[in-house]
């Protein structure tokens, strides 16, 4: 065992003591509780004073038949939202319906349908939406390095293959590079009953050195350590996260410190980051005196590493390859 591996072996098991995973860890979407099926996003209109208004409605399971929603003005994130307004809910199953009330208004969910009313009076329908990026199943270009295909996990240290053909956290690719554009495919757990940091944990680290997070961030605020924030170092600019157990997808443009001669930094390393399709980094200078927080690789001249973060949560990856550039 390397000593990058030795570290991220060390590393996850001293996380897995300080995570407390409060309930159950579903890794498959037609095998999940009864709460799974009302998760997920809402789409349409209301009318309000004469207007037709255009929402999208983002609702997380938080087990035992609790939820919290989080409503946006203008359409879904990444379709619409203006980036600023919201409103947010909670609610609970009563009799086979979800029920949400806020500031005299009521929202329904039966059957992927959510219906919206103020005063008893209906403003509105909205149906149950599942988007999916535009880059998945994105096939490698011409000359580009295959990662993980699905069919062998040899091209990484401490590589494992799941019992559902896909890649297991806890990777580190034994090619090393410099620049490079990456694309990953990612499926987070679904823990209904777990919080913050403990909810589908992973990331995607640039030469060991800068780690794009993963996490069931399905509905928070977007920040650094968040799915898409670039750890200790900044929030996304949009929360593009997708519910656990939908397949996401990260294509990001990263490139390498320059140095001179004498190891000094001539030019910091840079990143343009879209989760699903949507740019949520452009070209963000990263810092050349530290990697990210417990990243394995220190910053210097020397290539390093693809590393898939292990966290003890089973965070699924599949379709990984990457562009060199010079």
């Amino acid at each position: 065992m390397s000593r990058f591996a030795s570290f991220a072996a060390l590393l996850g098991g001293l996380l897995l003591q300080t995570l407390a995973l409060a309930g159950p860890t579903y890794t498959d979407p037609d095998k999940t509780d009864a709460d799974f099926a009302y998760q997920g996003e809402y789409a349409g209109t209301v009318k309000e004073e004469g207007n037709e208004l255009t929402i999208g409605v983002q609702v997380i399971a938080l087990g035992k038949g609790k939820f919290h929603a989080v409503g946006y003005p203008g359409g879904l994130p990444g379709d619409g939202w203006n980036k600023k307004d919201k409103v947010e809910a909670d609610g609970e199953i009563k009799d086979g319906v979800l029920v949400f009330e806020q500031d005299g208004a009521t929202a329904h969910i039966k059957d992927g349908t959510l219906t919206i009313k103020a005063a008893d009076k209906e403003l509105g329908k909205l149906s149950k939406v599942n988007r999916s990026s535009p880059t998945l199943g994105a096939k490698p270009p011409m000359g580009a390095v295959v990662l993980f295909d699905g069919k062998s996990a040899d091209a990484f240290e401490g590589g494992k293959v799941s019992e559902d053909g896909n890649l297991s956290q806890g990777s580190t690719s034994k090619q090393k590079f410099g620049s490079y554009k990456l694309h990953v495919e990612f499926r987070t757990p679904y823990q209904p009953e777990d919080r913050g940091q403990a909810r589908g944990n992973s990331g995607v680290y640039m030469q060991g050195r800068y780690e794009v997070q993963m996490l069931d961030s399905f509905g928070l605020a977007g920040k650094m350590n968040e799915c898409g924030g670039l750890y200790s170092v900044k929030d996304c600019d949009l929360n593009m996260c997708f519910p656990p157990l939908a397949w996401q997808t990260y294509d990001i443009d990263y490139t390498a410190a320059k140095y001179d001669e004498s190891g000094k930094v001539t030019a910091p390393a840079k990143i343009t980051v879209e989760l699903n399709g949507v740019v949520i980094h452009k070209d963000v200078e990263l810092p050349t005196d530290r990697g990210t927080t417990a990243a394995p690789v220190k910053p210097g001249p020397e290539p390093g590493p693809i590393y898939l973060q292990n966290h003890g949560n089973p965070v699924r990856y599949r379709n990984i390859w990457l562009i060199e550039k010079k």
